[in-house]
């Protein structure tokens, strides 16, 4: 009995268990599937233009990227799926042949008692007692057996019900396991033509080199003067924070200021992403993906690929600084929060104005198309250094 007990408990906790690490899997399928499908849009668009191969490569790779990943996470889902099917055949087995017992021994109850179901039999069996004290006893064993019947014949039916449950469960951990296996064999066909895709652009980027270059040079340009313009505005903003204060603050901080840093600064690695969308260029410095001598400008934060018209949301309180305008960048609205600094750029509408309060995920503007690419640059700073922004973002 102990041992039935244990098995159906160690039942039990596989299967919640099972079920929550399927629930990861699933959420991380979607979240990953979803930047692909992003991807898959930004690439349709630019399908209008001839011109953008080089944005086209950085696409396809980071789509390759997701896709390597999705695969990843399927084979870790697909190994859990094989040990947890491989766990249920073996509990299976105990369960029957724990039911094959229980069946014989009840039978053999039952086959005895049909031997003596003539109640005159029983009587005998108490009147023929040598004492009162052998009568007594011969009474409560025979209540005794007819006790142990009914027990192992619900013993019995529980160990049937359980061995049902578990072979359906089996059922359906199978069926998720050709499933997934089925969707990761899709997977490795569009990887294959995702591979075949950059090659195609390396190639059609090699042989026009001159004028990628042109286009590389113009968008260097771009990003130099938006980073100095935000170096420029961050420069004035601090400035002016570190006047000397009556107050008491720090580095002529206000202690509102002091205390938006504070609880800035404690949520590193939490704030929420600024768009929906996948990352298709980091921060820190590059190289060319084809010419692999080419230094690419200094990314001095992070460039999403987000839907046409994504809401874009503060990630943290703070106080609207500047809404600027930049060429190859559309709207930029720049927002403090004490000591840090926020900035959400190539919005084509803006949502608040300056010295506008804001509230974390409260909408700051709207992404809109630039060449028909639709991104988000968003960039973090401390003061006057330029952070990884995917250090703070959760």
């Amino acid at each position: 009995m102990k041992r039935f007990i244990l098995i159906v408990l160690t039942a039990a906790m596989v299967l919640p268990v099972h079920g929550q690490n399927t629930s990861r899997a699933e959420r991380r399928r979607n979240e990953l599937q979803k930047e692909i499908e992003i991807i898959n849009r930004q690439l349709k668009e630019n399908a209008k233009s001839s011109t953008k191969a080089l944005s086209n490569l950085t696409l396809v790779q980071r789509k390759i990227e997701t896709r390597k990943t999705l695969l990843s996470e399927s084979d870790m889902e697909i190994k859990q799926l094989t040990d947890s099917i491989q766990l249920r055949e073996e509990q299976i087995r105990r369960l029957s042949a724990r039911k094959d017992t229980l069946e014989q021994y009840y039978y053999r109850l039952i086959r005895g008692a049909y031997r003596s179901r003539d109640s005159r039999t029983w009587y005998m069996y108490i009147l023929a007692s040598e004492n009162l004290g052998q009568a007594f006893r011969r009474t409560a064993y025979l209540r005794g057996l007819s006790a142990e019947m009914n027990r192992q014949a619900a013993e019995l039916v529980s160990s049937r019900e359980e061995l049902d449950r578990q072979k359906d469960t089996l059922m359906m951990i199978r069926r998720s396991a050709e499933l997934l296996r089925s969707e990761r064999a899709k997977d490795v066909s569009l990887l294959q033509g995702e591979e075949q895709q950059a090659k195609t652009l390396i190639g059609q980027l090699q042989a026009d080199r001159n004028r990628y270059q042109n286009d590389l040079r113009k968008k260097s340009q771009e990003v130099d003067a938006l980073n100095r313009e935000i170096a420029e505005i961050i420069r004035k903003a601090t400035e002016k924070q570190n006047k000397p204060s009556t107050g008491k603050s720090t580095k002529g901080m206000t202690e509102v200021d002091t205390r938006l840093s504070g609880k800035f600064a404690s949520n590193k690695g939490r704030l929420p992403w600024p768009a929906e969308g996948t990352v298709i260029d980091t921060y820190g410095q590059h190289y060319h993906p084809v010419y692999k001598n080419v230094k690419l400008p200094f990314n001095n934060g992070v460039t999403l690929a987000v839907d046409n018209n994504a809401p874009v949301r503060a990630v943290f309180d703070g106080v609207v600084a500047q809404i600027i305008v930049m060429p190859g960048y559309n709207q930029c609205v720049l927002v403090r929060h004490g000591e840090y600094f926020t900035f959400y750029c190539k919005l084509g509408e803006a949502a608040v104005k300056s010295g506008d309060k804001v509230k974390t995920g409260q909408i700051l503007g709207y992404v809109a198309p630039i060449g028909g690419e639709n991104q988000l640059h968003f960039q973090l700073w401390k003061g006057r250094t330029p952070q990884n922004p995917e250090n703070w973002l959760k």
